[in-house]
């Protein structure tokens, strides 16, 4: 689930919870986007440190190799 769907459940969750009174039996709407919320933003947390991770720049541990033969200062 990339950032776009954490940010889609975020929202679909506050509406559930603050936005509708509607009665479903069996299932409290309000519980439900209370867990939308949290799994919406456990997934931006979780997209965002993958992300940061990937973004690291690592620079060279070892010199690059030379070619004895290509001596260009010939020319």
């Amino acid at each position: 689930m990339g950032l776009g769907g954490c940010i889609l459940l975020i929202g679909v969750g506050a509406i559930l919870t603050f936005a509708t009174d509607w009665e479903a039996q069996g299932v409290n709407l309000d519980v439900v986007g209370l867990i939308l919320m949290a799994v919406g933003i456990l997934g931006v947390v979780a997209f965002t440190s993958i992300y940061r991770r990937r973004r690291a720049i690592v620079t060279p541990v070892a010199d690059p190799v030379v070619d004895p033969r290509d001596d260009r200062r010939a020319l």
